[in-house]
């Protein structure tokens, strides 16, 4: 048996450690998840163009992407953007860069799936009626896209939480990193870690529950 310290888990702990961290993880969750569907969304659209100056670029942006480790991704980043433009950039902003760049790859391949679920025939009606390409996307095709790729869309951002922790190799200050420090100011790393690991479960397994409720949902509705 691990001679655990339980005096270790306190609201004080929390306030002065894990709070700034979790703060930050959250801002970083929610930022790279916009941009991401927003910059994927992008990249969908020009896959499925039919051209092949958009399409060549955006296929070979996202297979690059989804081919590279992430935290190499951060790494690269964070070390040679400072180098080509001469002065550094800070930890905290080249995670939000990073990640909405790297997550872009993802949340495409998730919308365009989301697009060609949309039936073939109300892509005809939409030309019919004289709407061309980017009306036909706005008014028809994208709102049944986002409805259709919900839930999808949503476990891919529990994953990203998940992911957010990685941001450690650049020393940025997340909910993992408040764990650690409390851990070592304490002498207490085995405390921190395991309540890091309940606390990343809690919060993954609540929003995956979350989650499955609304798929339930719109399969009702569909």
């Amino acid at each position: 048996m691990l001679d655990l310290d339980l005096t270790f888990f306190s609201a004080d702990l929390f306030e002065k450690f894990i709070l700034q961290g979790l703060i930050f993880s959250v801002q970083l969750t929610l930022v790279a998840m916009v941009g991401g569907i927003v910059f994927g969304t992008v990249l969908a659209m020009m896959r499925l163009s039919g051209k092949p100056w958009l399409a060549i670029p955006a296929t070979a942006y996202v297979n690059g992407m989804r081919s590279i480790p992430l935290v190499m991704v951060i790494l690269w980043f964070f070390l040679l953007i400072p180098f080509m433009i001469g002065r550094p950039i800070g930890a905290e902003l080249s995670a939000f860069i990073t990640f909405t760049a790297f997550e872009a790859a993802y949340f495409s391949e998730i919308m365009r799936a989301g697009i060609q679920s949309v039936s073939r025939g109300q892509v005809h009606a939409g030309q019919a009626m004289g709407l061309t390409y980017a009306q036909n996307m706005r008014f028809i095709i994208l709102p049944q896209a986002f409805r259709n790729m919900l839930p999808v869309l949503l476990t891919q951002t529990i994953i990203l939480f998940q992911d957010t922790s990685l941001v450690y190799a650049i020393g940025a200050y997340d909910l993992l990193k408040g764990f650690e420090i409390s851990g070592k100011n304490f002498n207490r790393p085995i405390e921190a870690y395991l309540l890091a690991a309940v606390s990343y479960f809690v919060i993954c397994y609540s929003l995956s529950y979350m989650v499955k409720r609304l798929q339930s949902r719109i399969a009702i509705i569909r």
